[in-house]
């Protein structure tokens, strides 16, 4: 018997070798090849033509009415906010994130809560066992949950028993997609042409019965999603779970949405009782501070995450390095090219000497932030630290520095003031012509409008 035709496939990038290497030559990821049957290439279908043999298709105008979908809630309002609103039936949702991070935790407490209400939910495990599945709905609460439960990874079996059901469910969960495998194709669980043959079934499966269908992803080390890229081309929202063990809270947010924004978060924090909803998040990334006390280079900056504001503080930390000492340059939780970019602009700009000191920066919390309003509040923390004078205890910051010194306004500035109002804070440091209401649920704000971050620095003082 003639031996089959093999290939080689990253599970990174997708690209196809035909023979194995250490390194793909596409992405330059390392020990990424896995060995897979090369597809059977006939030489007749190949010449065939396409443009006849089809069906017809009906095609329709653009122009033509269509309603609104209607979302089901999943009882989870943080859940929901990521979704833009809720589930769409018929749609299909990735969700990723770190081993332990709480996915399969949020996914079952959604499915439970759905089930409660009379929602018809389909929850199939390919990595563990019903009985874990069980132990874990107890410790949650959600153990009397009338929720459909199997642990099973061949496709052809899932689809089978969901078609042979009286309805289709109105939520279907897959834990993992990685796990699942299609028995038309060669190859381990986990293979980009198993993932891709498995979530396209499934995907198929939803479009057609409605259902909605969300999938747990895995991440590599480097928190992307494992497998194919295209995976995350092939569904309609794809959200990232992120959090640090070492932190209670966990951040759910959306970076595809075809029903809603994207950018959206949804905050929660790790409980005894599973993830318990965050209503006011600014809570967990500001830190207590005693009434009125000021510190040195901490500096509240409203964050913006979707159409949420978040407040968090921003930290910095000047020393003194010996002479012809190399100074280091730490961040936590910020760019740190941004940070040179900064330091680079207070200096040339502003006459402020960094180089003879080491600097450390670190957003409280351990929330990652990529909003440009956050350089004035960064620059502002830097200024404090260097000259140890504390900026005051009810301030805040916001604002985009440019490279020729001068402040430019941030957008939604009237829901960042509304937001540092309502917590109690009374004044804040902004870009000259930002717009928006100076008050909110706490009263009226003192706002101090800046042109140039040179006159900023005049007005929170030089070092001596």
């Amino acid at each position: 018997m003639a031996k089959g035709k093999t290939r080689y496939v990253c599970q990174a990038c997708g690209a196809v070798a035909p023979r194995w290497a250490g390194q793909c030559a596409d992405c330059k990821e390392w020990n990424t090849l896995v060995e897979e049957a090369a597809p059977v290439f006939t030489p007749f279908a190949a010449k065939q033509s396409l443009q006849a043999g089809g069906r017809r298709i009906a095609m329709e105008s653009l122009a033509d009415d269509v309603a609104l979908p209607e979302r089901l809630s999943t009882g989870i309002n943080e859940l929901d906010r990521a979704l833009g609103g809720g589930l769409v039936p018929g749609s299909v949702t990735l969700i990723g994130g770190d081993p332990g991070i709480g996915k399969s935790t949020l996914l079952l407490q959604a499915a439970g809560k759905m089930a409660r209400t009379g929602a018809s939910v389909a929850y199939v495990s390919g990595e563990e066992a019903a009985d874990q599945v069980r132990l874990r709905a107890r410790r949650l609460g959600l153990a009397k949950a009338d929720v459909a439960l199997a642990a099973e990874t061949n496709v052809r079996d899932i689809l089978t028993t969901l078609t042979g059901l009286k309805a289709p469910p109105g939520l279907l969960v897959i834990d993992s997609i990685q796990t699942m495998h299609s028995d038309t194709l060669e190859g381990a669980p986990g293979t980009v042409s198993q993932v891709r043959a498995s979530a396209q079934e499934l995907i198929r499966y939803a479009k057609l019965s409605g259902a909605a269908l969300i999938l747990v992803g895995h991440v590599t080390k480097d928190g992307q999603l494992a497998g194919p890229r295209v995976l995350e081309h092939m569904v309609d929202t794809v959200l990232y779970f992120e959090g640090e063990r070492s932190h209670q809270y966990r951040i759910l947010r959306a970076v595809k949405n075809r029903f809603g924004g994207t950018d959206e978060i949804g905050v929660f924090a790790m409980g005894a009782d599973g993830l318990e909803e965050v209503a006011n998040p600014s809570s967990l990334f500001l830190t207590s501070r005693a009434e009125g006390a000021s510190v040195t280079g901490a500096v509240v900056f409203p964050a913006l995450e979707g159409t949420r504001p978040v407040l968090c503080e921003i930290q910095a930390l000047v020393v003194r390095v010996p002479s012809g000492a190399t100074p280091r340059r730490a961040v936590v939780g910020w760019d740190s090219g941004r940070l040179a970019m900064l330091l680079a602009v207070l200096e040339a700009r502003c006459g402020l000497a960094f180089g003879g000191h080491e600097v450390y920066l670190n957003v409280a919390g351990g929330l990652r932030i990529a909003d440009p309003a956050a350089d004035l509040a960064v620059a502002c923390a830097l200024v404090s630290a260097l000259t140890d004078r504390p900026l005051p205890a009810d301030a805040v910051a916001f604002g985009e520095v440019a490279l020729s010194g001068e402040l430019r306004a941030a957008g939604l500035a009237s829901l960042r003031l509304k937001e540092a109002a309502k917590l109690g804070f009374g004044r804040a440091f902004v870009p000259d012509g930002t717009g928006g209401e100076r008050g909110g649920g706490g009263g009226p704000m003192l706002v101090s409008g800046f042109r140039t971050m040179n006159g900023l620095v005049d007005h929170l003082g030089r070092p001596d």
